[in-house]
């Protein structure tokens, strides 16, 4: 699985590895983290574009990510896809978690699935959030999940 900076520059290494080394040099300097992650997708020509990304905060100093981009030629019901995301979402958290957990890092899982029942997204919300808090992580939905409703969308655009 191939990640990146936000400038575009390849992480050239695993990425429970360079979230080490974030989590090693953010606490030398004296930042207190937390982690958020969350998938988007956009639809364009038959081609869903996903963005998995994982926002790094630094209490009061501003914040940064990293980004996993990936496609699918595939139909899929709205449904489908909101909880392909969430699952991207699950196995990037999953994996990072005992990291996370051994350097005393809080992690929220964000979904971009409305909490609004007006809105197509919502018929995922009950699974998409039994899903994450069945695993043990918090869990955002909109208009609270940022990484998802911002981050990754920015990616997808």
């Amino acid at each position: 699985m191939e990640w990146q900076k936000y400038n575009g520059e390849n992480i050239r290494m695993p990425i429970t590895q360079a979230v080490e080394e974030i989590i090693s040099r953010e606490t030398h300097l004296g930042n207190k983290l937390k982690v958020y992650i969350g998938t988007d997708s956009q639809v364009k020509r038959g081609i869903i574009d996903f963005a998995t990304v994982i926002v790094f905060l630094r209490e009061h100093k501003g914040g940064f990510m990293f980004i996993h981009k990936d496609k699918r030629q595939r139909r899929m019901s709205i449904k489908e896809r909101m909880l392909l995301e969430v699952q991207k979402s699950i196995e990037i958290a999953y994996h990072l978690c005992p990291l996370l957990d051994q350097y005393h890092v809080d992690l929220e899982v964000h979904a971009d699935i409305n909490t609004n029942p007006n809105f197509q997204s919502n018929v995922a919300l009950k699974e998409a959030m039994g899903y994450i808090m069945g695993m043990g992580f918090q869990f955002k939905a909109k208009p609270d999940s940022f990484a998802s409703t911002n981050c990754a969308n920015k990616m997808v655009q």
